[in-house]
């Protein structure tokens, strides 16, 4: 099988296009037949050798999506997505034609959508769903800032907040994305100055009831500066490669009343319904998962380098 495996932390140049065995699944795994997989922040930590506990040389990819190609209580061809769980990183991931995960990474679905459209949405969601419910607990009728919003989780954040019916805000640093994020959902998109508490602040005098950070630290203050007494602020993303906050005081850096939160999950924190429910609005085009740039497997450097420097609006999704 094709697979890219990452020699060890560094340039793109590290990814390399290889022929390896089809893995043997041991008991309790899965064997999928990898039809897409979407980039994250997290294999490009891990290439920059910001990730823990990684062994080189290594198959990247904490997501596939594709159909069951081993013996299990799934049947053979049942279309499925696999996340997490040490997933590229503590045993080789999704940047293959053939990959071999835990059962309990696994989630079911059924679905005629493109390759390249169900590629894009498992992590994503997965990471969505849970920083709005376990990590916001965001309600209809609420306001949710989404502090980098024309990424691909903010994308999705965006549409299940919608659904849900808040009212978004959300941000951009570059003024000609706008457009973009309106075109997707957003109520108001602003662009991130450095200093959008104020701009939320002249919508909302009191500050937003929740706000989900996508950025990391760098722009963490100003979030919960934008947050009204009693709302949340919930840690997801690390957009800027910037996730710790150095001597950190809090009663000096948390403003009063403003609760922080956090999310990180797995596949099992992803409801087969929910992303069964999620993939059946989006083909009857009740939700817009948002853009996005589709790769082939040999151009898995370009893609990485768009990555790194985010030249990209949206998903990046590799369709093999």
């Amino acid at each position: 099988m094709r697979a890219v495996v990452l020699s060890g932390p560094g340039p793109v140049e590290n990814l390399a296009l290889v022929e390896l065995p089809v893995p043997e699944p041991p008991p309790g795994w899965v064997r999928i037949r990898v039809r897409a997989f979407g980039l994250n922040r997290s294999e490009l930590h891990t290439r920059l050798g910001l990730a823990e506990g990684v062994v080189f040389p290594r198959v990247p990819g904490i997501e596939a999506t594709g159909e069951v190609d081993s013996d299990c209580d799934l049947p053979r061809g049942q279309q499925v997505a696999a996340m997490m769980g040490g997933m590229g990183r503590v045993f080789d991931g999704g940047y293959a034609e053939y990959t071999v995960v835990p059962r309990a990474n696994v989630v079911p679905f059924r679905s005629e959508l493109p390759w390249e459209v169900l590629g894009a949405v498992p992590e994503t969601l997965q990471t969505a769903y849970g920083s709005l419910t376990t990590g916001l607990d965001l309600r209809g009728g609420q306001t949710l800032l989404v502090r980098g919003g024309t990424s691909a989780l903010g994308f999705a954040t965006t549409a299940l907040a919608k659904d849900l019916g808040a009212t978004v805000l959300a941000t951009t640093r570059s003024p000609d994305r706008l457009d973009v994020l309106r075109k997707h959902g957003v109520d108001h998109a602003l662009v991130d100055d450095g200093n959008v508490a104020a701009q939320v602040r002249e919508l909302y005098p009191d500050g937003v009831d929740a706000a989900l950070e996508l950025v990391g630290t760098p722009t963490l203050p100003d979030t919960l500066a934008a947050t009204r007494v009693h709302g949340t602020v919930c840690f997801t993303g690390m957009l800027s490669n910037q996730w710790l906050v150095r001597d950190f005081y809090p009663i000096g850096y948390l403003p009063k009343g403003v609760r922080l939160t956090a999310y990180g999950g797995e596949a099992s924190d992803l409801p087969a319904e929910v992303l069964q429910r999620y993939l059946d609005q989006v083909a009857a085009g009740e939700v817009d998962p948002g853009p996005r740039t589709v790769y082939r497997l040999e151009d898995i450097r370009a893609a990485h380098d768009d990555l790194e420097h985010n030249r990209r609006v949206g998903k990046l999704v590799v369709v093999l």
